[in-house]
């Protein structure tokens, strides 16, 4: 996939199928965007391109109130590869560029530069100044200039609108199985591994001590987790708080064991995916009796993986 910041950049050879927006942690309803912008780009042999905004446009209108994002710009890139975009074309959202009518972006960027023929757009999103660029302004323009505009439908589940706002509700409850659905995939963090007390191997089970890129992280909890290490999920459970056990207070952490590997992460950069929460982070009056705690967590996920769907599963995760 071909990455421009800014769309001066971008080298043209053929006529475009595009969507545009933020698309943070690409669920559900972000996917359905993006296939149908694939599909039609494969049936008509245009390049399917996606125009998506860093930062946030609301961490530069209004900071007060800006979400924490699911994904790094890099995870949400890496995606867009993942489901067949071509081409990503990253503009850097400024006030200045905020104060742009939706009618001069359409006609200088998407029709001139970027030789659109099909444009969508998800349900309910609007851009340009002060967001007057909905669907029905984007029909009219697309009807004097020649392309074709159309809604993509939003997708539902349970009866509700799944959205980025949703999901970061759910992980904050811990709810990763809901969130899961609503994504199409386990919620995800990645990191560096940094050295830590070490206090996991004192107990028979040493961890690898993660320091979060993401923002989002799952409420404070032991859960059931693969990790990617090596190119390969492999099983284990993660531990999120503050250790009560060990400290009165502290940082909040992510420690991850992973059952049946014994190598050395330290420094490296890794993935997990949270699978099912299995309970809340709790203080321990020993390190014995969190010792056969650890070892009941350990045995409850084993049987999680043991599950013949998550046996599967695991390979493709």
């Amino acid at each position: 996939m071909r990455l421009f910041h800014g769309y001066e950049n971008a080298e043209i050879a053929r006529p475009t199928v595009l969507t545009l927006g933020v698309f943070d942690g690409l669920h559900l309803g972000h996917q359905l965007i993006i296939s149908t912008v694939v599909g039609r780009a494969r049936a008509a042999g245009a390049v399917p391109t996606v125009i998506t905004f860093d930062p946030h446009p609301r961490a530069v209108l209004h900071p007060e109130s800006a979400p924490p994002l699911l994904q790094t710009f890099d995870q949400k890139i890496e995606a867009f590869g993942v489901l067949g975009v071509e081409q990503a074309i990253v503009i850097r959202f400024t006030r200045e560029f905020a104060r742009v009518r939706a009618e001069e972006f359409l006609r200088d960027v998407v029709c001139e530069r970027l030789q659109a023929s099909e444009v969508y757009l998800g349900r309910g999103f609007a851009f340009g100044r002060g967001r007057e660029g909905d669907i029905e302004l984007l029909r009219r323009v697309s009807r004097e200039l020649g392309f074709t505009a159309s809604e993509v439908p939003e997708v539902r589940l349970r009866g509700q609108r799944i959205s980025s706002s949703r999901i970061r509700q759910l992980l904050a409850r811990g709810q990763v199985n809901l969130a899961r659905r609503m994504l199409g995939r386990p919620y995800g963090v990645e990191g560096r591994v940094v050295r830590g007390a070490e206090r996991g191997r004192l107990v028979g089970f040493p961890t690898a001590n993660l320091r979060p890129a993401n923002r989002v992280i799952p409420r404070g909890g032991v859960y059931v987790t693969a990790t990617l290490i090596e190119g390969a999920w492999r099983r284990s459970v993660t531990n999120v708080g503050v250790r009560p056990t060990f400290e009165s207070a502290g940082e909040p952490s992510v420690e991850t064991f992973v059952m049946d590997w014994g190598g050395d992460l330290y420094g490296d950069v890794v993935r997990v995916r949270f699978l099912r929460r299995l309970r809340d982070e709790r203080r321990f009056a020993s390190v014995e009796e969190l010792k056969r705690q650890i070892d009941a967590d350990a045995a409850r996920a084993r049987k999680y993986f043991d599950r013949a769907g998550v046996r599967r599963s695991l390979s493709v995760i």
